[in-house]
């Protein structure tokens, strides 16, 4: 996978960010962009402190998240706002090819208004071994020549800067042509950045309503903007993103193996959508539908219900009935013996994710190797889950037993 980085403390996301991205994703011939927010950017060390109702971190991770809704193009990592305090671009770079381990060096995307810099930044010399610079007009001026290695993105100029937009919602100007819906709806929803328009007059995204009249029969990218908005307002922010990280390799996973990559978008983006509700509403949940069985281990430990309910609210809140995707959600944990093809890769996307801790060597392995089979994928990955619930003194279910059994038979 051939990968761009695009990292700023996107405070806020704006429309010229995603123009960029898009521009990237053509011009350079990438596969996905991964956007990194910063928890505090060494470049403006000052600028969150010294403006009032500044959001915080969470805050602008959801304004971007909210922004790229249903597209598997863009990938979000928030490695920065984990590890808090200021992050080099170096530390970055080592952590993003680690856990994604791109094929060949990944891309890193720069402006020019701080490429005239980039030689002064810490251990330049090191991110110019690990990754290639690309660096997109965003001032409007002579080009000027580099003394490193690069390449110019032939992108056009947006006048558009976070500062400004920061400004104008302050003044009470026009900003919301600026910047992408989802973050626009935040902003005003929150209130953030000074806006007074809706003071009093918060809602949740969970509490929203969704009437659908009539069973969806094809999956669309206006039903899976629905779902991930709902899922969105129902996970906290690392779940969310832990959601659309299992989308994203699921689309990657459907074009390997054939199937359809929204189906596997919205499965993935949608198998947690239960996870944080208590045990005994999933129990009622699953119990309300007749759908599925509950066994004596999903009754002790309830939460494991979670993907079941998952498959239920999907089907009574959105009235989608497309069984691979309900089969999908419900055994994402524990797999199921006769588990078609996207139920396969749903379970494997949720356990290998880049989000996750695992073996970096194995996620290279299923990078480089695309003629691996998907039962031997999934063969790999349901050992290395029994190995750790095994460490971690946890119960197998029986599903997960004979899953295994049967993919060892073939």
């Amino acid at each position: 996978m051939k990968l761009g980085i695009l990292g700023g403390s996107f405070n806020p996301v704006h429309n010229g960010h995603l123009y960029l991205a898009r521009k990237a994703l053509s011009f350079l011939n990438l596969d996905r962009v991964v956007f990194i927010p910063a928890y505090q950017s060494p470049f403006k060390l000052n600028a969150f402190s010294s403006e009032s109702k500044m959001p915080s971190a969470n805050d602008r991770l959801d304004m971007l998240a909210a922004s790229l809704t249903g597209d598997p193009g863009f990938a979000i990592d928030n490695c920065e706002i984990k590890r808090e305090g200021v992050s080099y671009t170096v530390d970055t770079l080592e952590d993003i090819i680690s856990r994604y381990q791109p094929s060949g060096k990944p891309v890193l995307i720069i402006g020019d208004d701080l490429a005239a810099e980039f030689l002064n930044w810490h251990e330049s010399d090191k991110i110019l071994q690990l990754a290639d610079i690309a660096i997109a007009r965003r001032i409007d001026s002579p080009i000027e020549k580099y003394s490193f290695a690069h390449v110019l993105i032939e992108n056009d100029v947006m006048k558009v800067s976070s500062r400004d937009i920061r400004q104008k919602i302050k003044d009470d100007n026009d900003w919301q042509s600026l910047v992408p819906q989802g973050a626009k709806e935040i902003i005003i929803e929150q209130n953030l950045y000074g806006f007074m328009g809706n003071m009093g007059q918060k809602t949740s995204k969970s509490d929203a309503k969704i009437d659908v009249l009539i069973p969806i029969e094809t999956i669309t990218r206006e039903v899976i903007n629905r779902v991930e908005t709902a899922v969105r307002g129902a996970l906290n922010t690392e779940r969310f993103l832990h959601s659309r990280s299992t989308a994203v390799l699921a689309v990657d996973m459907c074009r390997r193996f054939g199937l359809d990559p929204l189906c596997g978008y919205l499965a993935g983006i949608a198998h947690d959508f239960a996870k944080q509700i208590d045990g005994k509403q999933l129990l009622k949940i699953v119990k309300s539908s007749k759908q599925y069985t509950i066994s004596g281990l999903e009754k002790d430990k309830p939460n494991l219900l979670h993907g079941k309910a998952a498959a239920v609210l999907l089907r009574q809140r959105f009235c989608i009935h497309n069984e691979d995707i309900l089969e999908a959600l419900a055994f994402h944990t524990s797999g199921i013996a006769g588990m078609g093809p996207l139920a396969k890769i749903i379970y494997i996307a949720d356990k290998i994710e880049c989000t996750r801790n695992i073996d970096p060597a194995f996620r290279k392995m299923f990078n480089e190797d695309k003629e691996l089979p998907l039962d031997l994928i999934l063969f790999a990955v349901i050992e290395k889950t029994i190995v750790k619930l095994k460490a971690k003194e946890l119960d197998l279910s029986k599903d997960t037993i004979k899953l295994l059994e049967k993919i060892k038979e073939k």
